[in-house]
């Protein structure tokens, strides 16, 4: 067996990723700083490390099935870790549940310090992760996603640095998790031709290339019209229209997707990482609007 220096396995994790599930985090933790007193910063900091965990085997786990189904090889745009032959598929395997076992354990000790409400939110993350490459081939994934990355980590970080659930999460994690089923998408626009050709079926098969351009469009714009609505209805102070300042990097994503074409879709072959380094964008700046609309109160 090859050996591999730190750096490859952190790679094979697909870190530029990290902060689709990293953000909702954050985000909702300033979020419910603004509203409530006494939040736990530890276990706010807990929640945010066992939560990319999960991301990191998620992102393994679906590599590694997705090279087995055929959806990745050397001629697609998906990820390379095993197509290039840098790992084997034993060694992906490996990494998945030993990443998936660290975040059990480290997800059971913050069950401990919090109490018995968060084992339902950790099963919730654990199913999403061990079967979204099931539901990502059965055009759910985008389902799975908005579930993992937007309303499992604000219910599980209002509930371990409250002691109980805010609902009002919801205005936070909307917004940041279209942006991140967004990355999905987008990667999954691009890959139509070939994930057709591999036998799986996913949203934007399912919808056409076509209205699937359109869906991305939505996801992206629906985003900052949603923190209009809060503005409106007293959820989010005027300081949060600091959004507004990525709007232009949202727009270039949008216009690059609804000009590509399904024969040619080299131009968007980056646009999931584009679409992520938005969602952080927009996630920081919310951020710190939210910050600023609290120390100004």
């Amino acid at each position: 067996m090859k050996k591999h220096p730190l750096k490859e396995w952190i790679l094979a994790t697909r870190p530029w990723s990290f902060p689709a599930s990293a953000m909702p985090v954050i985000v909702t933790w300033v979020y419910l700083y603004g509203l409530h007193a006494g939040v736990n910063w530890e276990n706010g900091i807990w929640a945010l490390v066992n939560i990319v965990l999960f991301h990191a085997a998620g992102n393994v786990w679906s590599d590694y099935f997705d090279y087995r189904k055929g959806v990745d090889t050397v001629d697609t745009f998906g990820a390379t870790t095993l197509t290039s032959g840098k790992f084997s598929p034993g060694e992906i395997f490996s990494l998945g549940l030993g990443l998936l076992g660290v975040a059990v354990l480290l997800g059971v000790g913050l069950l401990i310090r919090t109490g018995l409400p968060l084992l339902w939110i950790g099963l919730g993350g654990i199913f999403c992760t061990l079967l979204y490459p099931f539901f990502k081939y059965r055009a759910l994934g985008d389902v799975i996603i908005f579930m993992a990355y937007a309303l499992l980590p604000s219910w599980g970080t209002s509930y371990v640095i409250l002691g109980f659930i805010d609902m009002q999460v919801y205005w936070v994690a909307v917004p940041i998790g279209l942006i991140t089923v967004a990355i999905l998408h987008a990667n999954n626009t691009r890959d139509v031709v070939t994930d057709v050709q591999a036998g799986i079926k996913t949203f934007a098969i399912c919808t056409g290339y076509s209205v699937a351009r359109r869906v991305y469009a939505v996801e992206i714009l629906f985003s900052f019209v949603w923190i209009g609505i809060g503005i409106v209805m007293g959820y989010f102070s005027w300081w949060t229209l600091l959004v507004m300042v990525v709007f232009p990097l949202a727009w270039g994503n949008v216009r690059l997707m609804l000009s590509s074409a399904r024969e040619e879709v080299g131009n968007i072959a980056h646009l999931d990482e584009k679409t992520a380094q938005l969602q952080l964008a927009f996630s920081s700046v919310l951020s710190l609007a939210l910050l600023v609309s609290i120390w100004l109160a």
